[in-house]
C-alpha cells in the first residue's frame, strides 16, 4: 500500500517553509510536540536549527524515528 506525502507548510524563524510528510509522520510529530509542551512550529524549529541533513522533511522524519526508539512517545504513537 502506497503511504500519502502530504505537504504543509510551518512558520520558521519568520518565515514560511513547506515539508512534505507521510501522514503517520504529521500525526506523529503532532503528537510529540503535545506531549513536550510545544507546537508543531516550535518542534520544526528546533529541529531545523540542530539538523545534521540538508533536506528538512528528512531530519523531521529521523527525529520522530529516534524519538519513538528512545521510547520518549510510548504508547502514544
Amino acid at each position: 500500500m502506497k503511504s500519502q506525502v502530504i505537504k504543509r507548510s510551518v512558520m520558521i524563524d519568520g518565515h514560511k517553509t513547506s515539508i512534505s510528510l507521510e501522514d503517520a509522520f504529521w500525526s506523529s510529530l503532532k503528537a510529540i510536540a503535545q506531549a513536550e509542551g510545544s507546537t508543531v512550529a516550535q518542534t520544526v524549529t528546533t529541529i531545523d536549527e540542530t539538523r545534521k541533513q540538508s533536506n528538512l522533511s528528512s531530519a523531521v522524519r529521523l527525529f520522530v524515528l529516534d524519538y519513538v526508539r528512545n521510547g520518549q512517545m510510548g504508547k502514544q504513537v
